[in-house]
Order: structure tokens, then C-alpha cells, then sequence
């Protein structure tokens, strides 16, 4: 089997369900709002695809950002909402989240308050019978790919806060037709993760999800913001 250069504290094979996946982080130049996703996608994708299962996955925020949702975190003006809920959300290591006012005050714009209400009152439910997670199972992955600043973020991206991707599936299917390729857009993160886009209903998305469950472009300053996945079998 090929070597394959990996990120730091990551490992390139899987096993999964009993097959085993390479996952091939690739690096590109910072990703604006300036870049055509697909054209990025052909850049970088087409000369690591090779083999004809292999997927190309992308992360949400890469896309995202091609679609202008960095928002300066300077530029925005939270309510006097958004600073009481941010006080209720859990911090982790994988990232803030909506635990500060300019990241909530976006879900209640992209989700709409009477949802991030029900959803802070479910998940106060939640915290009595000790289970996690509800509040983003009823906010949904609006408010779940929200990405505020962190230290070990690329500038400028470092001092913003990232929305989800806009509609993800179609984002993928475009790539997927436009490179030969069928390409996933994933939001994963050192904790978790889902799969956000893909091309059609054959994609098996927690198939993918458990395959790049830890989180293999990173969660830093890698510059790997897309991959590869390949079984094993076709090497």
C-alpha cells in the first residue's frame, strides 16, 4: 500500500464495518469567497481521485466560505437573546459553538427564535434526565454548523464566525458532475460529525460519517479543508 501524507496526531487507514478506508487530507491556498468550489474541487481533487469508488469529501466550512458565510465577528451585534442563551451552552474542545453571543445571535438569524427557543427548552429537559444533544436535534444543522472564532484558525477565519454551507446536497451533486467523482460535504470535528451533502440517496452517510469520524483533515491550521476516501480493496 501506498504512503500517504497525513496531519499531525492523525492516521491515514480506518477500519470500518470491516472494511478498511484511506483517507488522503489535501492542501490548497486559503479558500475565500473569491474561489468557485467546483473549480477548487477540480484544482485539488482530480490529480489525488483515481480509482473509480473514490469519494472526494469537503468540509462544510471551506464551502461555506466560498459562498461568502464568513461574517467579520466584528461586524456583528448580537441581542441582548443571544447573550443570555450563550450562557447555557456547553464549550468543548472541538470549538465554541453557540457558547458566545455573535455565534447565537446567528441561529436565531438562520433558524428563527421561536425554534432556538424550543430547542433551549428541550435541551433544559435534557440536562434533568443527564442526555446531551437535544438542543441541536431540534435546532438541526443550521445551528449545529455554526463555527466561531478559535485561536488555531487560518486568518482571517480566526476572527470570524462561519455559517453552514447553503444547500449542501445540490452543492455536491454539482461537484460530483462536474469532476466524475461522487463528493460528500462534511462538517466533522474532533468530537463528531455528520454528513451535510451528498449527491444522491445511494451515499451511505453514516457509512462516511464513521469513516471520518476522527476528524482525519484536522482541526487547526492544516489547510487540508478536502480529501480523499478510498477502500482499500482498489489499491
Amino acid at each position: 500500500m501506498e504512503d500517504y501524507t497525513v496531519n499531525e496526531g492523525k492516521k491515514a487507514v480506518i477500519e470500518v464495518g470491516g472494511g478498511k478506508y484511506i483517507r488522503i487530507p489535501i492542501k490548497t491556498h486559503l479558500i475565500t469567497e473569491k474561489d468557485d468550489i467546483i473549480e477548487v474541487a477540480k484544482k485539488y481533487g482530480l490529480p489525488v481521485l483515481s480509482e473509480p469508488d473514490d469519494v472526494l469529501f469537503i468540509s462544510e466550512k471551506c464551502v461555506a466560505c466560498t459562498q461568502g458565510r464568513a461574517i467579520p465577528i466584528d461586524e456583528i451585534k448580537p441581542r441582548k437573546l443571544a447573550y443570555f442563551l450563550s450562557r447555557f451552552v456547553t464549550k468543548t474542545p472541538a470549538g465554541i459553538g453557540l457558547g458566545m453571543p455573535e455565534t447565537m445571535e446567528y441561529a436565531l438569524r438562520e433558524c428563527g427564535t421561536p425554534r432556538i427557543l424550543f430547542a433551549a427548552g428541550v435541551s433544559a429537559v435534557g440536562k434533568v434526565f443527564k442526555r446531551k444533544g437535544w438542543f441541536y436535534t431540534v435546532a438541526g444543522y443550521k445551528a449545529q454548523s455554526i463555527d466561531g472564532p478559535t485561536p488555531n484558525t487560518i486568518p482571517p477565519y480566526n476572527k470570524c464566525v462561519v455559517l453552514g454551507p447553503l444547500e449542501p446536497d445540490k452543492v455536491a451533486k454539482d461537484i460530483s458532475e462536474a469532476i466524475g467523482y461522487r463528493t460528500i460535504i462534511v462538517d466533522i470535528n474532533d468530537l463528531d460529525g455528520n454528513i451535510l451533502g451528498a449527491p444522491d440517496s445511494s451515499i451511505d452517510r453514516d457509512l462516511y460519517a464513521a469513516i471520518l469520524k476522527d476528524n482525519p483533515l484536522g482541526q487547526d491550521c492544516e489547510s487540508t479543508p478536502m480529501g480523499v476516501i478510498r477502500s482499500t480493496a482498489s489499491e
